[in-house]
């Protein structure tokens, strides 16, 4: 009997969650600024529209260039994560003001309490509200800590794609 219920309400949800009320329908020019070329063809990519808009997460800018990172270091807004393991940072070098956590770590060391990552990281744990930005050699890695810190409910995180190689490169020029 139940069962009967909830087939009765089947056709109500699909119909709500494409109403315009709920999912405004972006302009033209939206449109093809967000989408794939190969998307934007066909009678259908509006509904492809719909659907990336649905799913999608996180800021809307999830990179950071050496000169917003270089601010956000001098202004100390932000808290910066470098996810390199500890031989890469003696071999390298590190940036400065930047917390190493390997990246094979991010996910615990992101859900521990505040003492226990003082006295395994040395530094304050970055809260769910702070903004956080991660930075690795060259960009892989951080894009990867990135999502898991988006996964655990960061709000304000971000990543340096550009890395201590683009980071080594611009001081080296000043």
């Amino acid at each position: 009997m139940s069962l009967r219920r909830c087939w009765r309400f089947s056709g109500l949800v699909p119909r709500l969650l494409w109403s315009r009320a709920v999912l405004p329908a972006p302009s033209a020019a939206e449109e093809r600024r967000c989408l794939p070329a190969f998307l934007n063809t066909g009678p259908g990519y509006r509904t492809s529209q719909l659907l990336l808009r649905t799913f999608s997460a996180g800021p809307s800018s999830t990179e950071v260039n050496y000169d917003q990172l270089k601010r956000l270091l001098a202004d100390r807004r932000s808290v910066v994560i470098d996810v390199r393991e500890p031989w890469e940072l003696r071999e390298y070098g590190v940036i400065p003001g930047s917390i190493n956590v390997p990246l094979g770590q991010v996910s615990a060391a992101l859900q521990l309490c505040s003492e226990e990552f003082k006295e395994k990281y040395g530094a304050e744990p970055p809260q769910q509200t702070d903004a956080v930005v991660f930075s690795c050699l060259a960009g892989i890695r951080s894009k990867k800590a990135l999502q898991t810190a988006v996964s655990l409910g960061y709000k304000d995180a971000q990543h340096f794609p550009g890395g201590w190689q683009e980071w080594a490169k611009n001081e080296k020029h000043n």
